[in-house]
């Protein structure tokens, strides 16, 4: 279902998406029962493929935001995207991602972490289980969990190259005991241990929310979750908006600013054409 269905009684299409930004009551219960909630078509065909034809070139670059596979060049992910390059920044300021949260948050959000995360075909290397608010309270002295990540599948995500996996109400544990894996890939990460994942998947279960490009995932920061590796010939590339309540910023700053953001300035949508407004100068360039 569409952010607009519930609002309008009726199923809206791609061009209509933006009169409307709020989630249905519906859509945030969901959320606080499971965890997340699932928005399939939230973007169209055309503004998807604005946003993909920048990233060969973002992967190419020989930057520090560029966080490569352990033993390979593919691009593990890449932080800060929305700072060096416009069609991202846009993205980073796009009412059908901002407003939502700041509905669930209750008001102003500031960016805290923005990261095009890649599964390469065949080198995509998997992401442990874990808590995102546990590395963000531990690295960067985020009080509260009034944070969030909202996500945007830039490619179709199938159960073959390697969806993100959630185990649905984990988000009600709070902040569980992890340990700093150092390791197993190229980027460290607070991690839960078998038998914390295995107690939580008996009372949970785990689901792999899959969709087309344009899809949309919204996840409660606490939400305990996963990636397999992608041993497929097929790429799965998902942007990730980290968004947290102005009031609850970090206090911590000893990760890079391009990790752990320090602009604390609430987020101003943008028109909802903006992705769209690239598109149409690119036409006539």
């Amino acid at each position: 279902m569409t952010i607009l269905e519930f609002r309008l009684g009726r199923r809206s299409s791609a061009a209509e998406m933006g009169k409307v930004m709020g989630l249905s009551q519906e859509q945030i219960q969901e959320f606080h029962r499971q965890g997340y909630v699932f928005l399939p078509q939230v973007f169209d065909a055309e503004e998807v493929a604005v946003l993909m034809r920048e990233v060969p070139d973002i992967f190419a670059q020989d930057r520090k935001e560029n966080v490569r596979e352990k033993g390979s060049r593919a691009v593990r992910t890449t932080f800060a995207a929305h700072t060096f390059n416009q069609a991202f920044s846009r993205l980073g300021q796009h009412p059908r991602l901002i407003e939502p949260v700041m509905q669930l948050l209750d008001g102003p959000i500031y960016m805290h972490q923005f990261k095009v995360n890649a599964k390469a075909a065949f080198d995509g290397d998997v992401w442990q289980w874990h808590q995102d608010y546990g590395t963000w309270a531990r690295d960067d002295l985020m009080p509260e969990p009034r944070a969030m990540n909202i996500a945007l599948f830039l490619e179709d995500v199938t159960e073959f190259n390697g969806p993100l996996m959630f185990i649905p109400k984990s988000h009600k544990q709070g902040k569980l005991e992890a340990g700093h894996d150092l390791e197993t890939t190229s980027y460290p990460l607070w991690t839960l241990d078998n038998d914390t994942v295995r107690r939580l998947v008996d009372e949970g279960g785990i689901v792999a929310p899959k969709g087309s490009a344009g899809s949309v995932l919204m996840f409660h920061c606490n939400l305990v979750h996963a990636s397999p590796s992608n041993i497929s010939p097929f790429g799965r590339t998902i942007v990730y908006l980290s968004l947290c309540h102005v009031d609850n910023h970090i206090r911590r700053f000893e990760r890079p600013e391009w990790i752990a953001h320090r602009d604390f300035t609430p987020i101003e949508p943008l028109p909802d054409d903006c992705l769209k407004e690239l598109s149409r100068e690119a036409e006539h360039a």
